[in-house]
């Protein structure tokens, strides 16, 4: 028998649209597993949507509030949530995302591998209708950034056991070993470090089984890109060196 696998979803207003992300981990090639949302404090019918869709989902669906803004608390929140409840392995995306259909799939191959920390690709979504810049440009230069990451002077620290790679929060799978050993996702709010990378480099130094995952595909929202500009988004993505000046604002995700 397989282990336990749980998907965690934090949401955060998105009545309009998580319909979709629902709908895309039912269409899953491998719906063995149990998806927790976590409802992150939202002033919508987030909730209620995730509840009609537990009706009929063909897995078990967990609903969870917390109070506390951030993706990283709302992440943190579920995932130990589920590991509360025997989850051994962990997914992550977001509720403006889509899984491709063979993502559960991927996920287990990698787990199956001996990864205990593996890290996806992300690619626009179809259904924003990308620009060629959108769709080929935009990748480009995050993996060019991630390049840099690898080499900057705190990401190679002797005490990191594996080397940096691109990690995006909206597409990660994590052992439940591994996030209880390193401390898991940061609580910081979303104007504060990026709690991908923060969670990343936790896990760097409790573990050498990190990878980059390239078969772990989501197709993710173009929908801060095309409100920030592509300058801003990627000054905000570089250790928020972009915040804008009116801290709603920051609840574009």
């Amino acid at each position: 028998m397989s282990a336990p696998l749980w998907v965690v979803v934090p949401a955060y207003d998105e009545e309009a649209g998580i319909g979709a992300t629902l709908a895309a981990l039912a269409a899953q090639s491998d719906t063995g597993f149990c998806l927790v949302v976590v409802d992150n404090a939202s002033t919508d019918g987030t909730a209620e949507v995730v509840r009609r869709f537990a009706a009929t989902a063909p897995f078990p669906v967990h609903l969870v509030r917390e109070e506390e803004p951030g993706t990283g608390a709302a992440a943190d929140t579920g995932f130990r949530y589920a590991i509360g409840r025997g989850a051994a392995l962990l997914a992550r995306t977001d509720a403006d995302c889509l899984p491709a259909v063979d993502w559960i799939a991927a996920v287990r191959t990698e787990f199956g591998r001996g990864a205990e920390l593996a890290c996806g690709r992300s690619v626009p979504r179809r259904d924003e209708h990308p620009s060629p810049a959108e769709r080929y440009l935009l990748p480009a230069v995050i993996r060019a950034t991630a390049l840099y990451g690898r080499f900057r002077k705190e990401h190679r620290h002797p005490r990191y056991r594996a080397p940096y790679v691109l990690c995006h929060g909206h597409n990660l799978a994590v052992t439940a070993a591994l996030y209880l050993r390193c401390g898991g996702a940061p609580r910081t709010p979303l104007e504060g470090p990026p709690e991908d990378v923060v969670l990343l480099n936790r896990a760097r130094l409790s573990s050498d089984r990190i990878v980059r995952a390239e078969r772990m595909v989501v197709h993710t929202s173009l929908r801060r890109l095309r409100a920030w500009g592509a300058r801003r988004t990627l000054l905000w993505c570089w250790d928020r060196r972009y915040r804008p000046a009116d801290p709603r604002e920051v609840h574009v995700r």
